[in-house]
C-alpha cells in the first residue's frame, strides 16, 4: 500500500481523535515456536492498516495537531552484527523516508520519550487486551503522568478503544485495497482450478495442500490461514486441518484455501469428487448446497441486510432435506427451532479483508448491518452428514461447502472468486480432461 494511502488513513483516524486525543498502537510481538526458533513474523493487521510498517518492536503514536509532526514511529535501530543475521533493519531515517513517520525514534528511547507525547491529552485510543504486556507499559506511562499531577503535569482521563473506529474503517475497502483483494481472489481460484486436473484416488490430503502452497508461495503469498483439505468424512469437520488421510475413491474432498498476498486474504471453499464424477447422493447434496449459495448470492446488494443471505440460503437446505427425508417436519418450524443446525451449523458468511474472518460489527444498535459498496464478505453455505447421523446410510459421509468472495458493488455485487469451477457439469467436464 503506497504511503499516500496510509495518511489518508491516519488523517482519517486523527480528525475523529480531535486534538484532545492521542492514539498509540503497537506493532505485533514476535511469538517463539520453540527454543530459539520463531514463528515466521506476521504485523497486527490494525498496525500494518496504519503504518504500513513490517517490523516488530515497533510502536506508533499519532498526536492530532502537534506542530513538530502528527505521526510519530518508535522502532529498531539500525544494527550491523544484527543485520549480519537477521537482514537489513528499516531503521528511524527510512522510517521517515520510506514509511512516511513525521518523526523516528529508537525503540529503546519509547520510556523516555512516550510519556511526553501523552502529557497534555484527555483520551487516549488504543487497543487494549491484544498484548497484556504492552498494556501494562502503557498504563504505567500514563500513571507516570498521573503522579506528577501537583507539578500541573496533565495525563490522559480516560482510555477509548482504538479498535472501534479502525475496524469501521477497515470495513469499507478503498480502490487500492480492492485491487488487492482481487489479486487474492484471481491467485487463489486459479490454484483451485488447477486442483481439477491433479486430484486422484490414492492422494493423500497433505499431496493436495501442497500444489495450493506451491501456487501461493510462487506468487509471493502464504496461506491466509490453514489449509483445510477434508476427504470422506473428513469433509464433515468444520476446521480439519490433519490433512494426513488417503483420498477415497467413492468420497468427496472439501477443500478451503486462500492465499494471503500484500496483506489481503482470499477464503475459497470447493467440494470436488475425487473420481472425477459425483455419486448419485453426492450430486443430490451438492446441488442442494448450490442451489443455497446461489439464492444468498441474490441477497448481496447494498442496502440489504447482513443477514439476508444466510436466511435465503437456511430455507433453501431446509426445505432441500425436508424433500431427502433428512428432516421431517415444516419448513418454517424447524428454522425456528434451530432443528437444521444439525447438518448446517455455521453463518453463512464473515467479512473479508486484510483478516480472513475480517473485522466490523455485523450488528448496530440491534439490527443486522446494512450492506454498503465497498464491504467484502463471503457467501459460503454447507451441509455436513458425518457417519453415525440418525439417517441412512447412503447420506452418511457426505459434506459440502461451496464458499465465494463478494464484493458489494453500487447496484449488486462482484464476485471476486467466480474462476474457481463449481458447477456440477463445469467440475466433471474439468476433472474428465
Amino acid at each position: 500500500m503506497d504511503n499516500a494511502e496510509l495518511a489518508r488513513r491516519r488523517d482519517t483516524l486523527m480528525r475523529h481523535i480531535g486534538e484532545n486525543g492521542v492514539a498509540v498502537i503497537a506493532a505485533a510481538p514476535e511469538r517463539v515456536r520453540n527454543r530459539d526458533v520463531l514463528h515466521p513474523y506476521r504485523q497486527d493487521s490494525d498496525f500494518r492498516y496504519l503504518t504500513g510498517f513490517p517490523e516488530a518492536d515497533a510502536v506508533a503514536v499519532l498526536v492530532p495537531g502537534r506542530d513538530q509532526g502528527e505521526y510519530i514511529l518508535f522502532c529498531r535501530e539500525r544494527d550491523p552484527q544484527r543485520e549480519t543475521w537477521q537482514g537489513r533493519t528499516i531503521g528511524q531515517d527510512a522510517a521517515v523516508s520510506d514509511y512516511g513517520a513525521d518523526d523516528a525514534f529508537p525503540i529503546a528511547d519509547i520510556d523516555d520519550i512516550l510519556p511526553g507525547l501523552l502529557e497534555g491529552r484527555e483520551q487516549l485510543y488504543c487497543p487494549m487486551g491484544a498484548d497484556p504486556a504492552f498494556d501494562q507499559r502503557l498504563i504505567a506511562w500514563v500513571n507516570a503522568l498521573r503522579a506528577r499531577a501537583r507539578a500541573g503535569v496533565k495525563a490522559p482521563l480516560e482510555y477509548v478503544s482504538l479498535e472501534h473506529v479502525v475496524h469501521e474503517m477497515r470495513l469499507v475497502k478503498s480502490r487500492a485495497e480492492v485491487a488487492c483483494l482481487r489479486e487474492a481472489a484471481r491467485i487463489s481460484a486459479a490454484a483451485h482450478r488447477r486442483l481439477l486436473e491433479v486430484i486422484r484416488p490414492g492422494l493423500r490430503e497433505y499431496e493436495i495442500e501442497a500444489e495450493l502452497l506451491y501456487d501461493f508461495r510462487r506468487h509471493n503469498g502464504e496461506p491466509a490461514y490453514p489449509v483445510i483439505a477434508g476427504s470422506g468424512a473428513n469433509a464433515c469437520v468444520l476446521h480439519y486441518t490433519a490433512n494426513d488421510a488417503e483420498l477415497p475413491a467413492d468420497g468427496l474432498i472439501l477443500i478451503d484455501a486462500g492465499i494471503e498476498r500484500a496483506g489481503y486474504a482470499a477464503d475459497i471453499t470447493r467440494t470436488l469428487p475425487v473420481s472425477g464424477r459425483f455419486s448419485d447422493e453426492q450430486r443430490v447434496i451438492y446441488q442442494l448446497v448450490l442451489d443455497a449459495q446461489t439464492a444468498a448470492l441474490e441477497q448481496v446488494r447494498p442496502g440489504q441486510h447482513w443477514n439476508a443471505a444466510h436466511e435465503a440460503a437456511t430455507r433453501v437446505l431446509v426445505a432441500g432435506l425436508v424433500e431427502l427425508g433428512l428432516l421431517d417436519g415444516e419448513v418454517d418450524a424447524l428454522i425456528e427451532a434451530g432443528d437444521y443446525r444439525r447438518y448446517f451449523m455455521h453463518r453463512t458468511g464473515h467479512w473479508l479483508g486484510m483478516d480472513v474472518h475480517d473485522v466490523g460489527d455485523y450488528k448496530v444498535d440491534g439490527h443486522w448491518r446494512e450492506l454498503e459498496p465497498g464491504m467484502v464478505l463471503t457467501v459460503e453455505p454447507g451441509l455436513y452428514i458425518p457417519p453415525g447421523s440418525p439417517v441412512d446410510p447412503r447420506w452418511q459421509g457426505i459434506g459440502v461447502r461451496i464458499e465465494d468472495n463478494c464484493l458489494v458493488t453500487r447496484d449488486g455485487h462482484d464476485n471476486l472468486t467466480e474462476a474457481a469451477p463449481k458447477t456440477i457439469a463445469d467440475i466433471e467436464g474439468a476433472m474428465a480432461g
